[in-house]
């Protein structure tokens, strides 16, 4: 999919008109449930197989937990969270039409455990109290600017022993500054996508 330079994974502006494509909720309560995703420059919903080996990471279940999906996008990691249990997901996503369909898709779920903020995600992250979420995807575009600024304001919001997922274009290194503090627990490839999980040194 295409890379945006926008603070959203589906970007300031549409590729025409947008016709919706589908993505796949992989388990839980509405497994195997297609919601209709638009097509927007940018948009670039986690793969398949990539949730399958990010929710077998955090252990099936998000029963309880707290998720904040920043770079809202598709919603498909925020609808699968809440498909497994989360008490509560605030997704993100300034793109007016993406939150639009994410709005539509809840509704069409009656996802009472889902709210949707129609703002910038990094902006919104900033205006947040630490430790709000037990889980935060982070999915922003692969913008060498735009991913050590949401890395810096999402870390503050994870409660303690919670955990940060990241997606990249690259692969986070285990000693940069910008993960100062914080280990990389789990890390794989798919195609050009690196996905990290995170936690905090001393939760481990």
């Amino acid at each position: 999919m295409p890379r945006s330079s926008s603070h959203s994974r589906a970007g300031a502006a549409s590729a025409g008109r947008g016709e919706p494509h589908t993505v796949r909720i992989i388990g839980g309560d509405w497994k195997r449930t297609p919601l209709p995703v638009l097509e927007l420059d940018g948009l670039r919903p986690t793969p398949d197989r990539v949730r399958e080996t990010l929710f077998n990471w955090l252990g099936q279940r998000l029963d309880g937990q707290r998720c904040l999906d920043l770079f809202a996008g598709s919603g498909a990691l925020g609808f699968e969270a809440a498909s497994r249990g989360a008490a509560r997901v605030v997704m993100v996503e300034r793109n007016a039409r993406a939150a639009r369909q994410l709005r539509e898709n809840q509704a069409r779920l009656a996802a009472r455990a889902i709210e949707i903020a129609e703002a910038d995600g990094l902006r919104l992250a900033a205006s947040l109290a630490p430790g709000s979420f037990d889980v935060v995807f982070l999915d922003p575009p692969f913008d060498e600017e735009i991913l050590p600024r949401a890395l810096a304001l999402a870390m503050p919001l994870v409660a303690a022993n919670g955990w940060l997922y990241v997606e990249s274009g690259a692969p986070l290194d285990d000693e940069s500054a910008a993960l100062a503090g914080w280990s990389i627990a789990r890390h794989g490839k798919a195609g050009a996508v690196h996905y990290h999980l995170l936690q905090r040194e001393n939760d481990e």
